[in-house]
C-alpha cells in the first residue's frame, strides 16, 4: 500500500504557490531589464541636446522626441538644476540638425495619452551643437490645472451674470 505524500488540497496550494513565485520572478526580471540604459530601436548615430522645463508632468525617461510627427529621438535622462528646474537630455538622430531657435514642448497624444516632446524647428541658419540646449521650451499642461481654470471661468461668468440679473431686477422695481 502506497501513501500519497500530499493531500489534494496541499497539492493545489503548492501549485498556486509555484505559479505565484514564477510570476514574481518574471516581474522582477522585466523590471530589471527595463532599467537598463535607454537604447534606440533604430540603428545610427545620435547626439545629445538638453532642454530645461519648469514642469515635466507625465514625461518619462525613454519617451519619444518627435518632429513633424516623426520619431527623431528619445529622452535619455532627467535631472534637477540648482533652481529646481528639470533638465532633460534628449538624443536626436545625427541626420536631423535643429536650428538654434527651435523650441521643445511637452505634449500628449490625445486627452489621456502618453507624453512626448514635440520639436518646432526655428528659422535660424545656425544649428544646436551636440551638448547644446534649446533656447525655448514649453512645459507640460496639467489636466487638473486646465480643468480648474475652466471651472473658475465658468463660476466667474455665472457670478457676473447673476450680478447683472440682480441689477436689472432692481432697476425694474424702481
Amino acid at each position: 500500500m502506497t501513501q500519497d505524500c500530499y493531500t489534494k488540497e496541499e497539492e493545489k496550494i503548492l501549485k498556486v504557490g509555484l505559479w505565484v513565485a514564477l510570476c514574481i520572478i518574471l516581474i522582477v526580471g522585466t523590471t530589471i531589464g527595463a532599467r537598463k540604459q535607454i537604447s534606440h530601436a533604430e540603428g545610427g548615430n545620435y547626439y545629445s541636446v538638453n532642454a530645461r522645463f519648469n514642469r515635466t508632468d507625465g514625461l518619462l525617461v525613454g519617451d519619444l522626441v518627435r518632429l513633424a510627427g516623426m520619431n527623431i529621438g528619445k529622452v535619455v535622462s532627467a535631472r534637477l538644476d540648482e533652481n529646481f528646474k528639470a533638465i532633460l537630455t534628449l538624443e536626436i538622430r545625427e541626420d536631423v540638425q535643429l536650428p538654434d531657435d527651435s523650441s521643445a514642448s511637452i505634449v500628449s497624444s490625445g486627452l489621456m495619452g502618453a507624453k512626448y516632446i514635440e520639436i518646432e524647428p526655428g528659422g535660424s541658419e545656425d544649428m544646436i551643437p551636440a551638448g547644446g540646449e534649446f533656447a525655448y521650451t514649453q512645459d507640460a499642461m496639467v489636466l487638473e490645472e486646465l480643468l480648474d481654470r475652466i471651472v473658475g471661468i465658468g463660476k466667474a461668468n455665472r457670478s457676473a451674470k447673476s450680478d447683472k440679473n440682480q441689477t436689472n431686477a432692481q432697476n425694474n422695481q424702481e
